[in-house]
């Protein structure tokens, strides 16, 4: 027998020992450490093991395909784009088959359990997963990514603050260019609207509510709109004259709004001798409030979590100013932040959703739990009543901390079952 071609990146003791000399379909519990996670339709055999304290995603494909997909998932890994993470390759050449193994996303949901569990009458929570689809496609395609099979069943959802944060898992069709055309964008936003309006159907199939579908259709088409929107605020090229150049500031602050850090601002004149300049804005990663956020605390967030723990910092910040009489500079109200206020709390929070998900997550929808309970009263309800709140999953619909409750209705889920549908 020709021995099985290892190539990993992850060379844990537990992963080398695992059978790569036979077919992914033979493997079984307890020889193996399998957790048997729903995937939903696949072209291909998937299987998740546990090793070494982690959960690994493998994926049985035949060689030129895994070769590829793990070539292309690479490249996405260094241009820091979310999608899963590639750990190895290993070439069966006895069965004519690979086995491209990934990093389990954990933390993440499929569509299917979400959907399924998200009140029809909730356009909101669904508009959160279509921008999070739109935004990761306009990402992949600024970087010259072709995905060529973007459906929801090919992406997995992690929460962000009130944001969620789309990441692509099947690169089985995805090309890496140096830029794309804008017929290949188009191509790719088609079969987008496409394959999510199909598996919007299969929703409302699987509901057996067959009036849910033109809402969805409708929806579904959005996705267009979500991304020329974007597309257009990130690649417009305005003209305006020299005395109009304050409107500079404005394009900045809506793409630091949209948590886009801006590299470089271009200001050139429309032709020789002319008053009218052309603003050119290069965009950089979509990590500004993250960055930010980093720089004053340490803290190694998202960029949804970050927008929502700087604005408790600033006001934390305006208390310390107060309290002392005279103004308190930025860093040592995000060192004092970090020790008085975000760390004990983040784990009281965490506490309060039974451990479930991220102690830093936790502590975002507390602060958003807080502030509309808050509202609804016209005063601060203050921190006790959104713990107790959070604790019995009794947060306003229009949080995005309801996901949270639609995800597990009546008891704490564990990281492991995130998959599954």
């Amino acid at each position: 027998m020709a021995a099985p071609q290892l190539r990993l990146r992850a060379p844990h003791p537990g992963l080398l020992g695992l059978p790569w000399d036979r077919p992914l379909a033979e493997w079984a519990a307890p020889q193996v450490p399998l957790r048997d996670l729903a995937v939903g339709p696949s072209r291909h055999l998937v299987k998740f093991v546990e090793c070494d304290g982690q959960w690994w995603a493998l994926k049985e494909l035949p060689p030129r395909i895994a070769r590829r997909e793990y070539d292309v998932l690479i490249r996405l890994e260094e241009m820091a784009l979310n999608a899963v993470r590639p750990a190895g390759v290993v070439f069966q050449p006895d069965f004519d088959t690979a086995i491209l193994l990934t990093r389990y996303l954990a933390g993440s949901w499929q569509y299917r359990r979400l959907f399924m569990r998200l009140p029809p009458d909730a356009p909101k929570h669904r508009a959160r997963l279509l921008d999070a689809m739109a935004t990761l496609l306009v990402e992949l395609h600024r970087h010259g990514v072709f995905w060529g099979d973007c459906s929801l069943a090919n992406t997995l959802f992690v929460r962000d603050g009130q944001l969620l944060q789309a990441s692509l898992v099947d690169a089985e069709t995805s090309e890496v260019h140096p830029s794309l055309s804008d017929g290949q964008r188009g191509l790719d936003i088609d079969l987008t609207v496409e394959n999510v309006a199909a598996g919007l159907l299969d929703v409302a199939a699987r509901l057996e509510k067959p009036e849910l579908e033109p809402g969805f259709l409708t929806e579904a088409r959005s996705i267009r709109e979500r991304y020329d929107q974007l597309w257009e605020l990130l690649h417009a090229e305005p003209t305006f004259g020299f005395a109009d150049r304050y409107r500079v500031e404005g394009t900045i602050r809506k793409l630091n709004e949209l948590g886009f850090a801006v590299d470089e601002v271009s200001l050139q004149p429309v032709s020789a001798g002319a008053d009218e300049l052309t603003l050119h804005v290069a965009v950089g990663d979509r990590r500004f409030h993250a960055t930010q956020l980093q720089r004053l605390t340490g803290l190694d967030v998202g960029e949804g979590q970050a927008r929502i723990l700087l604005g408790d910092l600033q006001a934390y910040q305006g208390q310390l100013s107060r309290e002392a009489g005279q103004d308190v500079d930025e860093r040592t109200a995000g060192q004092l932040w970090v020790m008085e206020v975000a760390t004990p709390m983040m784990h009281r929070a965490h506490a309060a959703v039974g451990g479930t998900g991220t102690p830093i997550q936790a502590y975002c929808d507390l602060l958003e739990v807080r502030w509309l309970l808050s509202e609804r009263a016209g005063h601060d309800v203050g921190t006790e009543r959104a713990l107790q709140a959070l604790s019995r999953q009794a947060v306003p619909s229009e949080s995005a901390a309801q996901l949270r409750v639609v995800e597990t209705p009546t008891e704490p889920f564990s990281v492991l079952d995130d998959h599954e549908d």
